[in-house]
Parts: C-alpha cells; structure tokens; sequence
C-alpha cells in the first residue's frame, strides 16, 4: 500500500482525512455533493499512518449517516476489477469496517453489500468477520456455500480450509455452519475445526525452530545465528542470558558487548541494561557510535528499557545529541524526568517540528512528557501538532497534553474533539468540553444514546450528565 497523499489542514479533505472534529463539522456545513466526494476519497483511498491501530471507520460510517450518504462508490470500489488484483487488507478493509457500522445503524444496503463481497471479493474474511457482529444467523447461513466453495475438496483446500476455520477472528459463522444438516457443509466444517484445533495443539507441544543451550556462549551463538538467518533475537537471548549467567560471566557479558560480533554484542547491551549493570551506560554510549546500524539501533531501545535515576541522569547530558541516543534521551526525560527537565524537555520538542515535522515519531513522547510535566509555554507547539498532524494518535495525545497546559482548551479544540475519530480523544473532550456552548450539550446527549460508542467515552459523558440526560 502507497503512503497515502494528505491534503492540507485548512480543507474539508484534509481535515476529514486527519479524522478531526472539525471535519465532520466543516463537512455538514459545505455543499452536501461536495461533503460526499471527500468522503468517499477517504474511504476508498485510506489515509491513515498505520491502518492497523489509527481509527476512522466509525467517524466516517456516523458522517454517511448525517449527510444521507448512498454506497455507490464503495460498491464500485470493492466490485471492481482491481479486487482480484490487489489482495491487500488494507486496500478494502476501511470500506468494509465502515459498511459494518453502517450495519449496526440500520442501513440495510450495507448489510447486503457485506453479504455480497463475503460471497465474491477477496478480502471476504474481513467482511465475514463484520458480518458475524450483525448479521443474523439466517443471513449467514446462506453464505456457507459461496464461502466454502473457495476451498476445491483436495488435501490442499481441505487444508486452507482448516487454517481460515482456526485463525477466524469472530467464530461465529462457523459455528453456525458446523451445525448444518449437510455433508457437504456441516461435515466438512466440522472436520476443519477439528482439524484447526490439533494443528494447535502440535505447535504447542513441538514448537519449532532453534533453542539456544545452557551456557552464556551458546546464548550469544544462538543470538548471532539468529540475526545472520535475519532473525532479531536480542531481547529473547537476553532474558536466556538471565536464566544462565552467573557472577563469573558479568566480565564475558561486559567484553561482548564492548566489541563482540552484532548478536552477542546487542545481546549483551540489552541484558547489562536489564540488569542495571554500573558499566551499561558507558557501554551504550560507544555502541551509539558504532558502524553497525543493528548495533546502534540496538543500544538505544536498551537504553530506552533502562529505568532508574542513573538512566535519566545520563539522558540529560545526551538530550542535546544530534543523533539517535539523543532523540532517546529526550524521550525518557518526556516520560521520567522531573520539572527541572522541562526546559530539556520544552526544547526537544520544538526541535523534533522543526526538524522532522508534526509526524515524527518522537514527538508521540515528547507530547506525553509536556501535559506531565505540565509545561504551559509548550501550548502553542501543541496546537501546531494538533492541527498539522495526519496520526490520530498523536493529535489525542496532543489534546490530553492540552487539556493538562491550556487554559483555552475547553472552550476551543474540546469542543471539537467531541467528534475526532479516536474514542480516547472523544473521552478526553467529555472529560474537558465547556458545555456552555450549546453544540457540547447536544453532542454529549448524542454519544450518550448512541450504541456503537465505547464504553469509557459513555462514562466520560455520563459524569457530565445527570440521569435524565437534561443536567449539564
């Protein structure tokens, strides 16, 4: 999948792809033909970060529903010869997560678009997964057919079979199908859990690949062939290193990771900084340097794992590093360092937007590390990231770091953090919002009532509403 193109933050699209509050809002207010062509750019072209954690399928699902919007666009996109082209998840699973809200509320061409590409598409496992939350079971007794038919009656297919029945993420379809009268349904389905159920029970009793012996060599052999298979065992051969090294290998331990080969020495610098070892830090501080970028890399998420006043002590003379470690080094400040740190930790952060823009990964610590440390002047820094910032995450993030720095927040990016795609942004808005704007009232009444909300965003509201819904 290509990195999606975000559109700037002043426009209805850039603010619908970032998942904003004031997308929906900027939405309901525009042309409504123009509302829906956005919309259905960003549900057919995902713009999230990481499709994988970043939330948007309900926030947009809840914007078809106020705009009246029809499905012909994402029937064309999951009809449409590119299907059996590009097999991706991530090419069809927004379409299909947001078909699935549309479900829940009510929209019955939804449920029979799920209902048709479960049959036909070829990411039909994650429409069957939405399906088995909505549907009912006569609905999904009429897919048993389509869907096994996938799998031709060979070794091979029965094979297939018995891995989609194992690794199903909602069982329910195939439950309903196992108690199907039919062999050629029933039978077979029944067959394939068990068959499911005893290949995990093989790769329980006989896992498989290498095992390092008992004796720290063999740990760092086991390490190095890792890494030259391309397999990265630092952190699992560090934990074998605590069950086998004794006080006579520390001086072994040390030496590996002062100049030993890449696994060892990663190896090595993970379970000295486990273990707090008086040497680790100086022994980061070269590894940092190293040519080795598995090495370098290496010692900087060791020394992110460190705790311990030692460890921060060392981050505030490396927070001004121009490099990796220094980066790492602002990060646990961020998250461990005390209010004298604020100023590092201030200055860290308007370096990261200035240097690397409102995504950088680092600023997701950094973020936490200003509403902690409570650090007012870094307000506009955070309303910049707030804005600009194409992750969700990071922008929930900025707004929790708001709510703790800003005055201003409860009347401003709160109220329209009542409508973010994030529901741990939309809990920290309920928390916060002012509800002397009359938008706030009718909102919270609104994720109050509304199902498919989560459970702490409805508790959040809840603490603001009286039980007949009428207190503010």
């Amino acid at each position: 999948m290509f990195d999606p193109v975000i559109a700037p933050s002043g426009t209805l699209l850039g603010l619908l792809q970032r998942g904003r509050g004031d997308g929906t809002l900027h939405a309901l207010a525009a042309p409504r033909a123009e509302a829906l062509a956005a919309l259905n750019h960003c549900v057919l072209g995902d713009p999230r970060q990481d499709w994988q954690v970043e939330n948007r399928s309900l926030y947009y699902a809840r914007l078809y529903l106020d705009l009246h919007g029809g499905l012909g666009e994402i029937e064309a996109h999951l009809f449409g010869a590119e299907d059996h082209l590009d097999t991706e998840e991530s090419r069809t699973g927004l379409a299909l997560a947001v078909l699935g809200h549309l479900a829940s509320y009510g929209r019955e061409d939804a449920l029979a678009l799920l209902r048709r590409y479960a049959a036909a598409g070829s990411n039909w496992a994650w429409a069957l997964d939405e399906l088995a939350l909505r549907d009912d079971d006569n609905g999904l007794r009429t897919l048993a057919v389509p869907v096994l038919s996938r799998f031709p009656a060979t070794a091979e297919g029965d094979a297939e079979l018995a891995a989609a029945v194992r690794d199903a993420f909602e069982p329910r379809p195939w439950r309903l199908w196992a108690e199907d009268q039919r062999d050629a349904v029933g039978a077979r389905v029944r067959a394939a859990q068990e068959q499911g159920s005893f290949d995990r029970w093989q790769r329980q009793m006989r896992p498989t690949g290498p095992r390092p012996g008992w004796s720290v060599q063999a740990v760092f052999d086991w390490a190095q062939q890792g890494l030259e298979r391309g397999t990265t065992l630092h952190l699992p051969a560090a934990r074998c290193l605590t069950a086998v090294a004794g006080p006579d290998d520390r001086e072994t331990i040390v030496e590996a990771a002062r100049g030993g080969p890449d696994g060892a020495r990663c190896a090595a610098l993970h379970y000295l900084a486990e273990a707090r070892d008086p040497a680790v830090l100086d022994l980061i501080e070269a590894a940092a340097l190293s040519d080795s970028r598995t090495v370098a890399d290496a010692a900087v998420a060791a020394f992110e794992r460190m705790s311990g006043e030692a460890a921060v002590d060392r981050a505030r003379g490396w927070v001004h590093r121009p490099d990796a470690l220094g980066v790492s080094a602002a990060g646990v400040l961020a998250c461990r360092g005390t209010a004298q740190d604020a100023a590092l930790v201030l200055g860290a952060l308007r370096e990261a937007v200035r240097t690397d823009g409102p995504d950088a990964h680092s600023l997701y610590a950094l973020v936490d590390g200003t509403g902690r440390l409570g650090i007012a002047c870094a307000a506009p820094v955070l309303r910049h990231i707030y804005r600009e910032t194409a992750a969700s995450q990071l922008r929930g993030r900025a707004a929790r770091a708001l709510a703790a720095t800003d005055p201003s927040f409860a009347t401003g990016f709160a109220v329209e953090c009542l409508w973010d795609c994030e529901e741990t942004t939309r809990e920290i808005a309920a928390l916060h919002a002012e509800t002397g704007d009359v938008r706030v009232a009718e909102r919270l009444r609104r994720l109050a009532a509304d199902p498919a909300e989560e459970d702490e965003v409805q508790t959040a509201v809840r603490s603001r509403i009286g039980p007949d819904m009428t207190a503010l």
